[in-house]
Order: structure tokens, then sequence, then C-alpha cells
């Protein structure tokens, strides 16, 4: 496993064995296939897809429908994020299991912190056959 924080400052200054201490705040907002939806990356590991990330929803923003490949977990910070199972408000955690299909939305906008152990496959649309990176 080679995991990184794209754009942490030192970072090629570090051994394989050393913490990686992250000043979120200093990382760039990265734009996403989705439009509003923007994300902050803060582990990442290319070869196996495991990822960890700040993602923030504009109001009113739908993810197209999307297959979770893995066990999918997010947590709330922010406002809240809607599907046709439920609704997860700020303070709230919700996690998928592999195979789990929907579409997502925030009606009024979200900050949420999710952790994939693969990328999530989208279904339908512009997005169909991408994954989320």
């Amino acid at each position: 496993m080679v995991a990184i924080t794209p754009g942490l400052a030192g970072e090629d200054k570090l051994g394989p064995k050393d913490s990686r201490y992250v000043d979120v705040p200093s990382l760039p907002w990265k734009p996403t296939p989705t439009k509003g939806i923007d994300m902050k990356i803060l582990l990442l590991d290319e070869e196996t897809g495991l990822m960890t990330a700040l993602f923030r929803w504009q109001p009113g923003t739908e993810l197209p429908r999307h297959e979770h490949v893995e066990i999918e977990q997010t947590y709330v910070l922010e406002g809240s994020i809607v599907d046709a199972e439920g609704e997860a408000l700020s303070g709230n955690y919700v996690w998928r299991p592999a195979g789990n299909q929907h579409v997502a939305r925030s009606p009024n906008g979200a900050l949420v912190i999710s952790m994939f152990l693969r990328p999530n496959k989208f279904l339908d649309g512009d997005l169909a056959g991408q994954e989320l990176k």
C-alpha cells in the first residue's frame, strides 16, 4: 500500500513509517465530476482505491445513481445528505454495504467526511462507467 495525502507539504521528506499530520485548511478543494461537489483528499491509495476525503456539497446538488463497490462510510459535519432510504443530518453517520446503489442529494448543502475502500461506480448519465477519484 502506498498511501499519500495529495498536496501535503513536506510529505516527500517523510519515511514510509512516519505519521502524516495534515493541515486540512491548507489543502486545496478539488472539483469532482459532479457539479456542485468539491473534495479535499485526506488519504489516497491509488493502487487499492482506499480514500478518505471531505466533500462540500452546494445546496440542491444531486449525485447521480452509483454503486458502492465496497463499504462506504460518511459522517455529516454540517447540513444533510438524503436518499430514498433516509437522511443523515449534521452529527450523524451512515454506512453502506458493498453493492448498495442510490442517488444522493443535499437539499440545503453539506460538509461530510467519507471513507471508501474502493471508488464508487457511477451507473447513470454522463458519469456512467466512471469512478470517483
